[in-house]
């Protein structure tokens, strides 16, 4: 038997997921928390971070790094009320870096929060009937659900999905109140046996994402479950399933990949569902590598079984067969932005949150409009951008005033509005190269190109990363740069428009200059031989990458 990989031994030796974090809260030595308990806390929803634009100077000086903390929410389809955005806005003004960031999986995190003080955060949020369990760490973390409510009548009703998963899944380790909540029941530890996660958890980080056609706008197969919702004469109907999806690559290492995942089949009635989804987890947790993380994703246990042996043993598990895959269709991946109404004429208002980031002035804009309006849910979706709503038309009408100058200061291109970029520098700890503070100067000098060849209006999806991880999402974009080192990317072409087909890289270790030299001819070879109605992506994959 190989060598299991030295985080499993972290596991099973955790007494549910405790470690010695309790003891390295009260280490005074550091402003990190102890090695073994560094990879614990990401199951309680948070990862050690440091300020790497600091690093030289304070090594110069003989300090530690300067260690925080990194807190993500566990927000099942990305949807809270208008109290709990207040909640998150106090909570970042007193702790932290005061920035909310938007992540791609529908859910805020905050940064910059030193350890003395995760216990008050952690015990406000729950204050706030929000939590973190789960966020990060070897289990399933938040699920996913397409966020625009204009999607269909039906939207309500699939959209909970999201959140009987998110439960169904939840580990049973009372750990998190235990450590980090003062003054919650702590259950007998007896209570805690639990038949899915056991005492080792699952291999690596799990993902699970609800789409709702005609929007892709979760990226469903870039999930190690996908879920795609099906409707047939205005009734839900169930989902087509589809196992293996995941992006991350290992730099260097041609033995990882980028997967899309594959469809299996199709299930109906809510118990059913939510069976299949809790077995996809046992046979990832009984198959899964566990000797090499690189290669411990459901996507590289799907490929060792094959799809159909993943699917018989799976069939096995569940005790039914799946019905055939039904037939839906993706027409979009943005998400719709400015007002629209649902099918009850309710208004909802999209805004563009460039990569999430939320300025000081939109931070000002919605805790006013979070204290106004009571019954307003704040949805955040996985392009990063926040959907307020609903309103009726007198009080659209008064928001609408409320947001004419926001509207106006942050007018952007279709380009710019479509473009995604990961943390990466300076907190990321994996990042090689810039990302979320780099691609809006680079969407700046990519914007012109486009007026050049009369594509002001092509609503091109971009993304870049720091790295290969893919946390951004840039091997399911038209247009991928995964930096390789400072100042370097890979550039990856040939993405399709909604999320079904993985780019290719088209060349390696770019720097700015060349990335524009590139896309700049591109985009003419574009203009000139592109078929009616041919996206840039299309192009390029019938074209340059063949």
């Amino acid at each position: 038997m190989s060598k299991l990989s030295p985080s499993e031994d972290i596991k099973t030796k955790s007494e549910g997921l405790r470690g010695s974090i309790k003891e390295s809260l009260l280490d005074q030595h550091s402003g990190s928390v102890r090695p073994q308990d560094e990879f614990l806390v990401k199951f309680h929803g948070m990862y050690v971070q440091d300020d790497r634009d600091r690093r030289t100077e304070r090594a110069e000086k003989k300090l530690d790094k300067l260690y925080s903390f990194m807190i993500r929410l566990r927000i099942p389809g990305g949807a809270i009320t208008a109290d709990q955005w207040k909640s998150i806005h106090e909570i970042s003004e007193q702790y932290g870096t005061g920035t909310i960031k938007i992540t791609t999986r529908q859910t805020v995190q905050l940064h910059g929060i030193f350890k003395h003080q995760l216990k008050p955060t952690l015990t406000a949020f729950n204050t706030a009937k929000l939590d973190s369990i789960a966020a990060c760490g070897d289990v399933n973390r938040n699920v996913v659900c397409s966020s625009n409510p204009q999607l269909s009548p039906l939207f309500e009703e699939i959209h909970q999905y999201a959140d009987k998963i998110s439960t169904h899944l939840l580990p049973k380790t009372q750990a998190y109140y235990e450590i980090w909540v003062e003054g919650e029941k702590i259950y007998e530890k007896a209570a805690e046996i639990d038949p899915l996660y056991e005492d080792r958890y699952l291999p690596r980080k799990f993902k699970i994402a609800i789409a709702i056609p005609p929007s892709n706008d979760v990226d469903v197969f870039a999930n190690d479950i996908g879920l795609i919702a099906i409707i047939e004469n205005g009734v839900f109907k169930g989902f087509n399933v589809a196992v293996g999806g995941g992006l991350a690559t290992t730099h260097g290492n041609l033995n990882t990949y980028a997967r899309l995942g594959s469809l299996i089949g199709f299930v109906s009635g809510e118990d059913n569902i939510l069976k299949t989804v809790y077995e996809i987890l046992t046979v990832q947790r009984d198959f899964g590598n566990r000797e090499d993380r690189k290669f411990s994703r459901l996507k590289y246990t799907v490929d060792k079984m094959t799809v159909e042996g993943f699917k018989a043993e799976l069939e096995k598990r569940i005790g039914f067969d799946f019905e055939e895959v039904k037939p839906y269709k993706f027409t979009e991946r943005s998400d719709r932005f400015g007002w629209e109404a649902d099918h009850q004429n309710n208004w909802f208002y999209t805004f563009f949150i460039e990569h999430g980031v939320i300025t000081p002035d939109q931070k000002i804009l919605f805790h006013d409009l979070a204290q106004q309006y009571e019954n307003t849910s704040f949805i955040f979706t996985c392009n990063q951008n926040l959907i307020l709503g609903p309103f009726n038309e007198s009080e659209k009408t008064t928001v609408s005033t409320k947001i004419e100058d926001y509207t106006k200061k942050y007018h952007s291109s279709p380009l710019r509005k479509n473009s995604m970029a990961c943390v990466a520098l300076p907190s990321c700890p994996l990042a090689l190269a810039e990302a979320q503070r780099y691609l809006p100067e680079m969407i700046t000098k990519l914007e012109p190109l486009l007026q050049k060849y009369h594509l002001g209006d092509e609503e091109i999806v971009t993304r870049m990363t720091g790295c290969p991880n893919g946390c951004g999402r840039p091997y399911v974009a038209e247009i991928g740069m995964v930096g390789t080192g400072p100042g370097q990317y890979n550039l990856m072409l040939g993405g399709d428009r909604y999320g079904e087909r993985l780019n290719k890289l088209y060349k390696e270790k770019l720097n700015e200059a060349q990335i524009l030299t590139e896309i700049d001819d591109l985009l003419g070879q574009y203009v000139g031989n592109k078929l009616v109605s041919e996206t840039f992506g299309d192009f390029c994959n019938r074209t340059v990458l063949n």
